[in-house]
């Protein structure tokens, strides 16, 4: 029997039965029949929806009947007075409309009405002006015309009946060309309005719909048109006499730029940029000689003018013979490291230089003054004499009047000694050679000598012309004759300098002081330098806030030959800069900027001339090439360079130092961020590391070193460097075997019956198979016996069974070459 039994299913009338299949677990479905009822919709009929209103009291009524279903008289009245509402608010809206059309249209029509009345009233005040202009002439015509005749009736004889006459025959013609002229002036004067063209520019409705009329001229246009005739009516100037200009152009303008030098349109210059070929907008620039023929077409004169011509603010005073003034030398004590030059001018200044140095090594260059017993002044410069310091000994040269060469009795001529005498000479000025450490017991100042002649060094006492003296500075000995040897050079010298004029100098040491801001070592070298002077040097500049001299006093100015510490500078400078005083701060920061982005286009410049197959072929070089990334913060320009410098000599082949970045001043949370970055260690020479930086690094786990002393840097960079270098292999040769019986032994494989011809066996070595002297294979031993028993090793004269690891082809005869190899750690030289 089936669910129904022929049944008829129940239903609600109206309705539409579905089938819907349902599925249970176990695979189990049934079919249930579903019924979904329509919701019956009632829309009123138009007749139907209309209420009546029998008045303002009245309610609406309507037939229940008639209404949607489910809505009650209430709702149905609220319905009905909304959409009334709706209806009126709709008529007010489109009233509304119309009136405020109504409106615009009056209003339109009304300034239209005034423009055409203005434009009449302008017209007729024209006309009027030239019919006056017109009547005047004609008057001036009249009268000269008067006149002649008066002079030609004179001429004439007055009793001639036809001289009478002749003169009403002579006025008759002359009134037809009077008729035409007024003629043709009331036609001119009625087509003035149509003809002369003023509406012709304006752009009327039946042109804009018909796209006719084409570009039209603007109303400024037309004003500027009609001002020119009105002038022209009134016979004052219209055209204005065209302004010649001084035209300064650098190497590259911007187009408007040039059309607002030139006090010309920007159209006009860019109308004649195109005419010439150049398709180019008021926002490009050009370069000067293009700017040149434009200024050229316009009629201007063009004055050429360079960028940097903003350092011409620097003067370069000749001075003149009777203003120049003695002034103290220079000397620069330069020799080999621990040769004792600190130690010499110490004994000079009746000072202790060296015990405030790290290690009693000179780490940067000093500036003293020393005053004699007789009462001169000189200015001493203390070097540094470690290889690594070579750019200070070349400044050191460059700014000095004498080269005191200090060399050890007992150690002779070393490669700094050497390198401070080609300083020297480069330089080109006079040496004086002091022969220090006489009091040692193993000192020979005549070796000293004999060395220098090598390198072209000829003393007096060798028959030359170079000043020699022996000194001792721990016992005084000889310090008298060498500040005697150098006050005689001096007076050969004759030096002279101008302290009555803006000063210049040069920079022979910069740092930045954690309290003080940069502070540049400077020694003036001509001019004077006064507190609150503005200067510019290298690319920095700055205003004399403090001057500090070698005492440490501060003082209010600084003549010639004097070292002293400047601060107020707005950046550290580079040692070897040269300071000039400027008049204003704004010369100076734009003479600084220019030098700043000279030096920025300069350093681009050289990394774009690299094409993209040299960068392949640098690439492929470093490919193989290990780097050590490193960080350098130093207390002074002139170390920072300098271990930069020794950096750069670090490595081989396949080890190098790179110097990620090198400044002045403490070590800062940035450093630390840019070590973690790249992986390098940050190296502190004579600086620490602030709080924040510490704590950085301490998170970070930066390695942060110390130094100060230069010995030590550059040994511990060398040894880390040398841990990047791969380990040299060394094989040692140990013993041979001779195979005599090859053996096929169940899950072993061929096993080589041998006896240890030479040396001894050891199965953790590596061995080698040769045949015929020839190597066919080179492994490791898998198996090493002796009898059945597992060996370490097998000694000279025995006999053993080999196997190899992963290889069976062995065969009698064939010898076994047993090797050791050895890893042996490599160092940078």
């Amino acid at each position: 029997m089936s669910e129904n039994d022929g049944k008829k299913t129940l239903g609600i009338s109206g309705a539409r039965p579905g089938n819907v299949k349902q599925s249970f677990s176990h695979g189990r479905t049934k079919n249930v029949v579903v019924e979904t009822k329509r919701k019956r919709v009632v829309v009123p009929k138009p007749g139907m929806s209309k209420p009546t209103v029998g008045g303002k009291n009245k309610v609406i009524k309507s037939d229940p009947s008639k209404r949607p279903a489910g809505i009650s008289d209430a709702e149905m009245e609220r319905r009905l007075k909304a959409l009334k509402l709706a209806k009126a608010q709709e008529v007010e809206d489109a009233a509304r409309r119309k009136a405020e059309e109504e409106a615009r249209a009056a209003e339109r029509a009304r300034r239209k009405a005034e423009a055409e009345a203005k434009e009449r009233e302008e017209q007729e005040r024209e006309a009027r002006i030239k019919a006056k202009a017109e009547e005047e002439e004609r008057k001036r015509a009249e009268a000269a015309q008067a006149e002649t005749r008066a002079k030609a009736a004179a001429a004439q004889p007055p009793a001639v009946n036809p001289a009478v006459a002749a003169p009403r025959g002579a006025g008759k013609p002359s009134a037809a060309p009077r008729k035409q002229d007024y003629d043709r002036e009331r036609q001119n004067k009625g087509g003035k309005a149509r003809n002369d063209g003023r509406r012709s520019g304006k752009l009327t409705l039946n042109q804009a719909l018909s796209g006719g009329g084409g570009r039209q001229r603007s109303m400024a246009a037309m004003k500027r048109k009609q001002e020119r005739a009105r002038l022209k009516a009134m016979g004052g100037p219209v055209e204005h006499e065209k302004v010649i200009r001084d035209v300064k152009v650098p190497e590259t303008i911007v187009v408007s730029e040039l059309a607002n030098r030139m006090a010309e349109r920007v159209a006009d210059v860019v109308k004649a940029l195109m005419n010439m070929g150049m398709m180019v907008t008021q926002n490009q620039s050009i370069d000067a000689d293009t700017a040149e023929l434009i200024v050229e077409e316009f009629g201007h004169k063009i004055s050429r003018v360079s960028d940097a011509d903003v350092e011409d603010v620097i003067q370069k005073i000749e001075d003149n013979p009777e203003d120049l003034k003695p002034r103290p030398p220079v000397i620069t004590v330069m020799g080999h490291v621990d040769h004792g030059k600190t130690s010499l001018l110490d004994a000079i200044r009746h000072s202790k230089v060296v015990s405030g140095e790290a290690g009693g090594i000179t780490q940067h260059i000093g500036a003293y003054q020393v005053k004699t017993d007789d009462g001169q002044i000189l200015t001493f410069l203390d070097t540094p004499g470690h290889a690594a310091f070579t750019s200070m000994r070349a400044r050191g040269a460059q700014v000095t009047d004498i080269v005191v060469l200090v060399v050890a009795a007992d150690d002779a001529v070393m490669p700094q000694t050497i390198e401070a005498i080609n300083h020297a000479k480069a330089a080109g000025v006079p040496m004086i050679v002091a022969i220090n450490k006489i009091d040692r017991p193993n000192a020979d100042p005549d070796k000293v000598r004999t060395d220098l002649l090598q390198h072209e060094v000829i003393v007096e006492k060798m028959s030359g012309d170079v000043l020699d003296v022996e000194v001792s500075a721990i016992n005084g000995t000889g310090l008298d004759k060498l500040l005697e040897a150098i006050s005689l050079q001096a007076e050969l010298l004759d030096l002279h300098a101008n302290p009555d004029r803006a000063a210049t100098g040069a920079v022979i040491e910069a740092k930045l002081d954690v309290g003080r801001g940069p502070v540049a070592t400077v020694l003036v070298q001509n001019g004077t330098l006064h507190r609150g002077d503005v200067f510019v040097v290298g690319e920095q500049y700055g205003r004399v806030r403090a001057l500090i001299n070698d005492q440490g006093e501060r003082v209010e100015e600084a003549g010639p030959s004097v070292p002293v510490e400047v601060l107020g500078l707005h950046g550290t400078p580079e040692a070897g800069d040269v300071l000039d005083v400027v008049e204003t701060e704004a010369q100076a920061r734009e003479i600084a900027n220019f030098r700043a982005h000279a030096a920025k286009e300069k350093r681009a410049a050289a990394g774009a001339a690299t094409t993209l197959e040299q960068l392949m072929e640098k690439a492929k070089e470093d490919e193989n090439v290990a780097e050590m990334p490193i960080l350098v913060k130093a207390d002074v320009q002139g170390s920072a360079e300098a271990i930069v410098q020794a950096m750069a000599k670090i490595g081989n082949d396949e080890v190098r130092v790179r110097v990620l970045h090198s400044g002045v001043g403490a070590i800062t949370e940035s450093d630390i961020g840019l070590a973690e970055a790249s992986g390098a260690p940050v190296i502190g020479f004579n600086v620490r590391a602030n709080a924040s930086a510490r704590k950085a690094a301490n998170q970070k786990g930066i390695e942060i070193r110390y130094y100060s002393i230069i010995y030590d840097l550059v040994d511990d960079v060398k040894a880390a460097a040398s841990g990047l270098l791969s380990a040299e292999i060394r094989e040692n040769f140990i013993g041979y075997a001779k195979i005599q019986e090859v053996f096929k032994v169940t899950g072993v494989g061929r096993v080589a019956g041998c006896i240890v011809t030479e040396g001894v066996a050891r199965r953790s070595a590596g061995v080698r198979l040769l045949r015929d002297n020839v190597v066919i294979h080179e492994g490791t031993l898998k198996t090493l016996k002796r009898f059945k028993d597992e060996v370490a090793e097998v000694q000279s004269g025995q006999e053993c069974g080999m196997a190899f690891e992963a290889y069976d082809d062995i065969r009698p005869d064939d010898v076994i070459e047993i090797f050791e190899r050895e890893e042996i750690e490599r160092k940078l030289d």
